[in-house]
């Protein structure tokens, strides 16, 4: 009498494989990653044969197939009991075929329009340095590798996902780099009364703050009192996890989060179209021991030096000899002839609530707020570096866009701290320019710092000198 104790397991099976993010479906639901003979596959192989827990399996191992066969051959031993208590024990070979099947996941990134967690960035304002830095932060640590889709809004941009978890950990790196607040709601969409499931569309909303590098702005006498005395017409510095606020008139600084901005709210005085060029006529810089100090001030910057500074209108020089009195912080980088760009607060119809409140002697009549080295047109040219852009986002609609990320490149060449979030290329189609024309010293980004796209073989040949030249 013959027996064959593997005629209840199937020879031929079926399994399923996503090509796109190669994971096998493992059922009913999970898709899982496994490579070719491995013990995850194996796993997932054995699931697939019916009828294998009536038998003891012994052995188990892959035999070498094509890898483009789609086939995946599995030898297995097993032992089972026949009639009369004798154990048999038995060796054969199962086949499985590899059927492509798109995972939900994947079919979700191919539909471009199916999403179940959005993240909206808003900067209500009509400047738009933070959300150009933001850009480059996004591109240098790749937080949208997950994202299915971008769309640009007129305040910002809205980032489509696939899972909820994805969208918070977009949230999670915006609070890691920007100062902002978020909110989230979630809408549903179904539910299966029978199972008891639910779906959801959860939205994040992510307000960043409406001041940008360079703008002057006026905080109220309260918040000034609260951060250590400071002056309530100040310059920010920078912004980067906090805004960092100067005092022009004592060179004390404070930096303020998101939590204490949103408490006490202020918007700038002007945009960086609204600065005039004036001439450095003469700069003095103040001792530390003339200056005035009072008890519970707070810090005082040890980069900037307080300086007093007459300047006038480039516009009117050689017409007008009444030179301005101001108070700045620049007295480490002015030089007498220098331009410096400051907003002229005596002649500009500013509707602040804040500043209004002020007393006319509290008032400076300039406030500088940052050198000027060279003509838009002079930098660009000389400029031998690019950025990367993302896909869907908003750029050069305007021309006021194409000046103000024109700022944006100025002040990376400026602030080497600021440069070290962004990645740097090389471009190579820019011709080079004459190196003898007059650019007021101008900052400069080294070779060193865009060595991430640069082809050196490309560029670079050997002379008869033996000498590199470009």
């Amino acid at each position: 009498t013959q027996v064959d104790i593997t005629e209840n397991i199937p020879k031929q099976v079926t399994i399923h494989f996503c090509k796109f993010c190669e994971r096998y479906l493992n059922p009913p639901q999970q898709w899982v990653a496994a490579a070719l003979e491995s013990r995850e596959l194996m796993a997932l192989c054995l699931k697939k044969l019916k009828n294998l827990s009536k038998v003891k399996l012994i052995d188990a191992n892959f035999l070498w197939t094509e890898p483009h066969s789609k086939r995946i051959k599995v030898k297995l031993a097993i032992q089972a009991e026949v009639l009369g208590g004798a154990i048999l024990q038995q060796t054969f070979v199962v086949e499985y075929t590899v059927a492509y099947q798109m995972c939900p996941d994947c079919h979700r990134v191919e539909a471009k329009d199916h999403w179940n967690a959005l993240v909206q960035i808003r900067q209500k304002t009509q400047q738009r340095k933070t959300l150009f830095y933001v850009e480059q932060l996004l591109l240098k640590y790749g937080a949208t590798k997950d994202c299915v889709g971008i769309k640009p809004h007129h305040e910002g941009l809205d980032f489509y996902y696939a899972t909820e978890g994805n969208a918070k950990k977009l949230v999670e790196f915006f609070q890691s780099v920007i100062p902002m607040r978020s909110q989230h709601s979630k809408r549903l969409i179904s539910h299966d009364v029978h199972s008891n499931t639910y779906n959801y569309k959860y939205t994040f909303s992510v307000d960043v703050v409406p001041v940008c590098k360079d703008n002057v702005v006026c905080i109220s006498k309260q918040s000034a009192h609260s951060l250590g005395g400071i002056g309530q017409i100040c310059v920010v510095h920078k912004v980067s996890q906090a805004v960092h606020l100067i005092d022009p008139n004592t060179c004390q600084f404070v930096d303020i989060n998101a939590t204490t901005y949103f408490k006490y709210p202020f918007l700038s005085l002007c945009r960086q179209r609204d600065l005039v060029e004036y001439t450095v006529i003469n700069i003095e810089p103040i001792p530390y021991k003339d200056r005035q100090t009072f008890s519970g001030q707070g810090k005082v910057s040890q980069k900037h030096v307080l300086a007093d500074c007459w300047v006038v209108k480039s516009t009117e020089l050689g017409m007008n000899d009444d030179s301005i009195h101001c108070r700045t912080h620049l007295g480490h980088v002015l030089n007498i002839g220098d331009s410096v760009l400051g907003l002229d607060l005596k002649n500009s119809n500013v509707n602040n609530p804040e500043l209004e409140k002020l007393s006319a002697d509290k008032i400076p009549d300039v406030v500088l707020v940052k050198k000027h080295y060279a003509e838009k047109t002079l930098r660009n040219r000389k400029r031998r570096w690019k950025l990367k852009h993302m896909e869907g986002f908003p750029h050069m609609d305007t021309e006021s866009c194409n000046d103000e990320y024109a700022d944006f490149e100025a002040d990376l060449e400026e602030d080497p701290n600021l440069r070290q979030n962004v990645n740097i290329y090389r471009d190579k189609n820019k011709i080079p320019v004459d190196e003898d024309e007059d650019d007021g010293d101008c900052p400069q980004i080294t070779l060193a710092e865009m060595l991430e796209d640069l082809d050196i073989g490309e560029e670079l040949d050997i002379g008869d000198d033996g000498e590199m030249i470009e």
